[in-house]
């Protein structure tokens, strides 16, 4: 066999090794010992430890450090509270770590957003092709007429032939059956089929980041500089259209202000919720549209963006863009103090932030004359950097704090403390109802609500303990115990309760037809409640 074909089949088996040890691991895991939330975590830094076996070039390129660094920290936020953010940030991570040291240079977000969709594309395919290499690598080296083609069409008769008559015999001689039993050990059910569909699922996945392959032929970036002039955009086209879009502007971020900020009181048919809640989504849609404007009309090395009076009208725009996103963002916090906060609420205005420094750096790209792929790569890196403070962060938790504080129960200015919200955030909420248990304030009987949305939630953390366990989860679980010894037992009634804690009245019994013409009215009106008389 050539050397060339030694050494892939070399590759070959010291990559398989790797990728079956954490095949072997997801399955006593997840599998097994059905285990989920931080365990998750454990099986992440196994794949990062297959993936530096049998990808050593990793070790010898430090831009892949920094990212499979990236990906270990996604796996401590999966040790500390698994989640879908976190579970997507690590893969991305990691499918980067491998595809890194198979590129030149990092160039932009956009052309590493196609990489990465490609290498996922891909993913099933991988091993289907490996084999086929591999095969034709063998073959290329065989030694006469064996090989590994000639091998299997030699094998192929008897072991067929051989199985059909086993299988036989074995229908009709219980002996051979237990014989044949005993040494395969599997049962040939929906759920060895569903095993091995989940083998193949996590095959694929370290496979896939063992055998990378980079995309070479990608799209250019979207904003680039122009080479040539778009239908319809002129100096005086583009220069008209930014001073009606200033006016425009301007009148809407005056009637914020007026309205927002206090400067005037509201209509007297309009409530300051329905106008803050109304608003916030749309402007934030209007604001791209700006931000796409800008990006199309006024590339780098246009004649638009050479006029210094175009400069200036861009600037003004921006800037009042940037007022509107602060505008949507105090509407959607005034609608939050009117109501509630919820985690959609809160990704909501760090989604608006995002679109300001968004639009913040579209005019400095302008100003400062930078590059296409500078802007994407800026807005990413404050996107990343986002999304991994917020993997480590729970919102609901922050959510049911503020709603507990701001409870009208307990002399806020919000409205009714939604109870089934907070019993659908789940442990999240575990510490803020213990919290609002103890308030003195709150009347007997919402606090017996409480007590019951807070014990279902404990009993039920405690259960995810067992097979779910995650830092965090524990944690919470603690402080829980700390503070729920110092309230005292439980005085509640073993009755079946609803979402917010209240008890769910017993279905009504009803009477057979033929006893109820021989019931005396005087017991039907006492069974209803009615005064006898």
């Amino acid at each position: 066999m050539p050397a060339s074909a030694l050494r892939f089949t070399a590759r070959f088996r010291w990559k398989l090794l790797p990728a079956l040890l954490v095949v072997g691991l997801g399955d006593w895991l997840f599998y097994q010992r059905q285990f989920y939330g931080g365990y998750v975590g454990l099986f992440t830094l196994a794949v990062l430890g297959a993936l530096l076996i049998g990808r050593p070039m990793i070790g010898r390129d430090r831009r892949a450090w920094v990212a499979l660094a990236a990906a270990g920290l996604f796996s401590g936020a999966l040790l500390y509270d698994a989640s879908l953010l976190a579970w997507m940030l690590f893969w991305i991570a990691a499918a980067m770590a491998a595809l890194l040291p198979a590129t030149a240079r990092f160039d932009d977000g956009w052309r590493w957003f196609q990489r990465l969709l490609l290498h996922g594309l891909r993913a099933p395919f991988v091993p289907l092709i490996d084999v086929r290499r591999l095969l034709k690598v063998r073959a290329a080296g065989r030694s006469g007429r064996w090989s590994m083609q000639a091998a299997m069409a030699t094998l192929a008769l008897p072991l067929i032939g051989s199985a059909i008559i086993l299988s036989l015999f074995a229908a009709a001689n219980p002996l051979i059956e237990r014989f044949l039993s005993s040494l395969l050990l599997l049962d040939l059910s929906i759920s060895l089929f569903a095993r091995v569909a989940f083998w193949t699922l996590i095959f694929i996945a370290i496979w896939s980041l063992l055998r990378p392959r980079a995309a070479r032929r990608l799209l250019p970036i979207f904003g680039g500089r122009a080479d040539a002039s778009l239908p319809g955009v002129s100096v005086a086209s583009v220069t008209l259209s930014l001073i009606v879009f200033n006016l425009i502007f301007a009148a809407q971020n005056l009637m914020d202000a007026a309205w927002l900020w206090g400067w005037a009181p509201m209509p007297a048919d309009m409530s300051m919720a329905d106008y803050a809640h109304r608003g916030a989504y749309p402007l934030i849609a209007t604001a791209m549209l700006a931000a796409l404007f800008v990006l199309v009309t006024l590339r780098p090395g246009a004649d638009t963006a050479r006029i210094p009076a175009i400069r200036k009208l861009v600037s003004l725009w921006i800037g009042q863009n940037i007022i509107l996103v602060a505008s949507s963002m105090l509407r959607v916090a005034d609608y939050i103090d009117a109501y509630s906060l919820t985690r959609l609420r809160i990704a909501a205005l760090i989604w608006m932030a995002l679109v300001g420094f968004g639009m913040a750096t579209i005019c400095w790209r302008l100003l400062r004359d930078h590059s296409a792929s500078w802007l994407v790569n800026v807005n990413l890196a404050a996107v990343a950097l986002v999304l991994t403070v917020v993997s480590f962060v729970d919102l609901g938790a922050i959510a049911a704090q503020w709603n507990v504080r701001h409870a009208r129960e307990v002399g806020g200015r919000g409205v009714t403390l939604d109870l089934c919200y907070l019993d659908h955030l789940g442990d999240s909420a575990l510490l803020a109802l213990l919290q609002l248990e103890q308030q003195s304030t709150i009347a007997p009987a919402f606090r017996e609500r409480v007590e019951a949305v807070r014990a279902r939630r404990a009993y039920e953390l405690a259960a995810d303990q067992r097979r779910g366990w995650s830092l965090l989860g524990q944690k919470r679980l603690t402080q829980a115990r700390l503070i729920a010894a110092q309230t005292g037992p439980l005085r509640l009634m073993l009755r079946p309760r609803a979402c917010d804690g209240a008890l769910i009245p017993p279905p009504p019994v009803a009477a057979s037809p033929v006893q109820s013409e021989h019931v005396d009215p005087k017991t039907v009106r006492a069974l209803t409640g009615e005064t006898v008389k």
